[in-house]
């Protein structure tokens, strides 16, 4: 091996062997920096007055997420006349007022629909097509998103509607046979609201509390109705708050207002069964007589076919 040579591998691990010399005390000194920082950040906390300890103490859904939405809120009562909010809350009424959503939030969710669905709109335009598809999907996903909050709670609702209506003359029948077993409305309310379950034993308990923080039967009832889109209930309302001003006997009330309940039952039924003729239409002829055609018709064609090709 020549002496050139070994002068070159010399240099080269004098300077392989600076470089791992410098690159683990830089190492080292950016662990100790990055400890120092730590130290520092836990020092300056332990410092820290106690109304930001309060604050960092407090978790991220209230030092963040809520003031977020807050501001949401507040953005969007700006442009949110005032029946909209009043149209908002009772939607939420007939929903049911479900866990964590108030008038607040829809406008918050609305709103964060508004820009959310215009910024994803925009990047799905941009990415598919060029500026015009870009502008008309981002309208039409800013006015989705606004709109969305309102047709989940419409769906809720309507949902619920239809369990009460599905409810209703059971809860009627169970309620008459307490009755004339002797007990008074408020009790067999109760009975009722106990022994069954779904949106309509929840509105039955939110009745008898009413009552017992002194609403009167007739306004608790009023409310029930107020509460709700079903008009077999508001039937029930109205027949219950003339028989408590009239004196009339609430057994015999109950008794045909179950007999009414269990007739338009039985029209329901009827009419949705009238109604699947016409729903089976659309698929009948656009999926499954063309299927039809082919099984029958294919053969056929296929040996015309091949009759017409020998002929010639």
């Amino acid at each position: 091996m020549s002496a050139e040579l070994m002068l070159l591998l010399g240099l080269l691990a004098i300077f392989i062997a600076i470089v791992l010399l410098l690159t683990t005390i830089g190492t080292i000194t950016a662990e100790r920096q990055a400890v120092n920082r730590s130290l520092a950040a836990v020092q300056a906390i332990q410092t820290a007055p106690k109304s930001m300890q309060a604050e960092l103490d407090q978790p991220f859904k209230d030092r963040v997420t809520g003031p977020a939405f807050r501001n949401l809120t507040s953005f969007g009562r700006r442009f949110t006349p005032a029946d909209q909010a009043d149209r908002i809350k009772h939607r939420l009424e007939v929903a049911g007022n479900p866990e964590n959503w108030d008038v607040d939030r829809v406008i918050a969710f609305k709103v964060l629909g508004l820009f959310g669905g215009g910024v994803l709109g925009l990047i799905f335009g941009g990415v598919v097509g060029g500026l015009l598809p870009a502008i008309a999907l981002a309208i039409g996903g800013a006015l989705a998103g606004y709109y969305a909050p309102n047709l989940i709670l419409y769906q809720t609702g309507y949902n619920r509607s239809e369990q009460i209506r599905k409810d209703l003359p059971d809860a009627l029948d169970l309620l008459t046979i307490s009755v004339e077993a002797g007990l008074a409305f408020d009790a067999a309310v109760s009975q009722v609201a106990r022994n069954t379950e779904g949106p309509l034993a929840d509105e039955f308990f939110r009745v008898l509390q009413e009552m017992q923080i002194g609403m009167g039967r007739s306004e608790a009832l009023r409310a029930l109705g107020e509460r709700t889109t079903v008009d077999e209930l508001h039937g029930f309302v109205t027949a219950m708050v003339q028989a408590d001003a009239f004196g009339i006997p609430i057994a015999n009330v109950l008794r045909v207002q179950a007999r009414e309940m269990r007739i338009k039952r039985s029209q329901r039924a009827e009419e949705i069964a009238q109604k699947i003729p016409v729903k089976i239409l659309f698929p009948l002829i656009f999926c499954i007589l063309p299927v039809l055609f082919i099984v029958v018709l294919g053969p056929a064609a296929i040996t015309i076919y091949d009759a017409f090709i020998k002929g010639q």
